[in-house]
């Protein structure tokens, strides 16, 4: 989604209203953030909305990316917020075979998340297609891609093959080097 650099755009300072309605819209999608959710958004802070390409917005306090939410999806963690608090989202895990295709901006495969060194939840904690993950490397410590996934978990273990997630904010990206100075 971000492979090449993000050109300067467009900032503009968020209504209160709309910032309220933004944060309760956060909070719906991942209440794993709720402990933290005054560290993130504080009701003070001025929230700024910088609009990128194709119909995202990049939502920042202090030149601090958050999250970015494209025009008709939810609202998606900046990997930065993913590292400084990574037990507040959901996460799967790929192998080290297919580390560096994510980090490539390739889709995400099945077979990386159902071999050996990759990692699903259990049955009882399955994720639903359209859940938004965190997706943690064999032998790495944060997480290097958080998206949308096209799969439910149960669906990725019984085929084992196919795109699970086909967009991304993976590390090195263009949002992930943005400039927002």
């Amino acid at each position: 989604m971000f492979k090449k650099d993000i050109p300067p755009s467009t900032r503009s300072k968020v209504k209160s209203s709309v910032q309220r309605g933004l944060r309760q819209r956060f909070l719906e999608t991942y209440p794993g953030f709720e402990p933290y959710i005054d560290e993130i958004l504080p009701k003070k802070a001025q929230l700024d909305a910088v609009k990128l390409p194709e119909r995202t917005t990049l939502y920042t306090i202090d030149n601090t990316p958050l999250f970015y939410q494209p025009l008709d999806g939810p609202p998606i963690p900046h990997l930065k917020l993913v590292h400084a608090y990574p037990s507040a989202l959901r996460t799967v895990q790929i192998d080290r075979g297919a580390i560096r295709f994510v980090l490539s901006g390739a889709a995400l495969m099945a077979p990386g998340l159902t071999s050996p060194g990759g990692r699903l939840p259990a049955k009882e904690e399955a994720l639903e297609k359209g859940d938004v993950v965190a997706v943690l490397a064999e032998g790495k410590e944060t997480a290097c891609l958080v998206g949308v996934l096209k799969a439910g978990t149960e669906e990725m273990k019984e085929k084992g093959k196919g795109v699970v997630m086909d967009e991304g904010h993976y590390l090195g990206d263009g949002l992930w080097r943005m400039n927002l100075d």
